[in-house]
């Protein structure tokens, strides 16, 4: 065996030591694949809502009491509560007619940097709110 043939068999088999540059064909760079892990939702939407029926008493958790809830109630005649996170305004609603009798005008909802949601239920203007949150204990 010549030393040619000797050293390319003890390099094949042990490697040379030097690691050869990718020789790229294309001008585009493709990012390459990545691990892709399953879903993980923090908030269940779809389980068995349907046929557990009415829902109204999950969908409001409770009525805020802070001063600036107290001072929406005074001066915008509209009444805060923190809602469940899956609720939509027209589940809030009529969450609000069935629990409260009382007609919402307007909601406007915002999910709080602590995670709970928080809605503001505007009421008519035939209703006022300070006589509804009297009504409810909150003031």
């Amino acid at each position: 065996m010549s030393t040619t043939a000797k050293k390319t068999a003890v390099a094949l088999k042990k490697g040379t030591g030097r690691k050869a540059t990718a020789i790229r064909t294309k001008v585009h760079f493709f990012k390459p694949k990545t691990l892709k892990l399953a879903r993980n939702p923090k908030v269940i939407v779809k389980a068995s809502k349907a046929a557990e029926g009415e829902k109204k008493y999950d969908v409001i958790k409770y009525p805020l009491t802070t001063e600036s809830a107290m001072k929406k109630i005074e001066e915008n005649n509209t009444l805060v509560f923190i809602v469940n996170v899956t609720a939509n305004k027209r589940q809030i609603k009529d969450a609000v007619k069935a629990m409260y009798d009382i007609t919402a005008a307007k909601i406007n909802t915002l999910i709080r940097p602590d995670g709970l949601k928080k809605a503001y239920v505007r009421l008519s203007p035939d209703q006022e709110a300070a006589d509804v949150a009297n009504k409810l204990g909150i003031i």
